[in-house]
């Protein structure tokens, strides 16, 4: 059998010893709460003068709206005073992929200008390649130093080019502008002749109308400029399928369907103002 000796002198003085170091050492040496580190990603309240603050959050800026690129290098063909001859050409030259468009210059004839290569020298190549097979016969290259840049011209130089934009498309005025694509079996497109107006001033507006609405800046109606691309539902589907350019006062000049010459319209008309989608910017 196993005493206990029991004191109750010794016990009491067990407990007080017991409370003292509960009471007072304990929170010196314990567990303390811990202190908060907040993380890069969180936002702090703090408060100056009465006035609760929070850690300002930065946002990255909107990527930078990029006008359309300059051209490169670009084969030129042909000096025809016939019409169709132009044509024939070009048709020639799209069964290549080559996105071909014909013009006419100040001289009243007719040229073929087509590509947009990266050097002088791939172009060269290319042409010389064309002539071996007897596509083209003599070429000439057209540079990056034959156009405006667009990039780097005054607010005066800008408006300048919006203007021969324009006179190069009135120069197709009169004429059924074939180009062989989209609408190739009605024998116009609306979209070559735009495409034509602006790689012509060096500028390399893409190729359907689609893809124009897309590559350019909206505008409102109101603040159209000249050469500023306007489009249309004529299909009513709710979506793009006709484009012309803005000339100022209220018109625009475009390619129209089978039967009709490239003309100027006024936006006022009723047919046009109906199936207005919007204006698009590229300078």
């Amino acid at each position: 059998m196993i005493y206990v000796r029991y004191s109750s002198g010794l016990f009491t003085k067990r407990i007080t010893f017991l409370l003292f170091i509960f009471l007072f050492l304990f929170p010196l040496f314990g567990c303390r709460t811990p202190v908060y580190v907040p993380r890069e990603c969180d936002v702090v309240p703090f408060e100056e003068e009465g006035i609760e603050h929070t850690a300002e959050i930065k946002t990255p800026p909107p990527p930078e709206e990029k006008a359309i690129p300059q051209m490169g290098h670009s084969i030129q063909v042909g000096a025809f005073s016939v019409f169709k001859n132009a044509v024939d050409l070009s048709d020639s030259l799209q069964e290549l992929g080559l996105e071909p468009y014909y013009f006419k210059d100040d001289s009243g004839l007719y040229k073929v200008r087509f590509g947009n290569f990266a050097s002088m020298v791939l172009a060269q190549a290319r042409a010389k390649e064309l002539c071996s097979k007897g596509t083209i016969k003599d070429f000439y290259l057209v540079g990056p130093q034959d156009y405006k840049d667009s990039e780097e011209s005054s607010p005066d130089e800008i408006i300048a080019l919006r203007k021969e934009i324009v006179r190069t498309a009135k120069k197709f005025i009169g004429v059924p502008y074939r180009f062989g694509g989209e609408n190739a079996k009605d024998g116009f497109d609306c979209s070559g002749l735009t495409m034509a107006s602006y790689r012509l001033n060096g500028l390399k507006l893409p190729r359907n109308s689609r893809m124009q609405w897309k590559a350019g800046k909206p505008v409102d109606k109101k603040d159209a400029m000249e050469a500023d691309l306007v489009f249309f539902d004529t299909m009513g589907k709710g979506r793009v399928t006709h484009v012309g350019m803005y000339i100022g006062n209220g018109k625009f000049i475009h390619a129209p369907k089978t039967g009709k010459t490239i003309r100027i319209e006024s936006m006022s008309n009723s047919w046009f103002k109906k199936r207005y989608l919007g204006t698009r910017s590229y300078l």
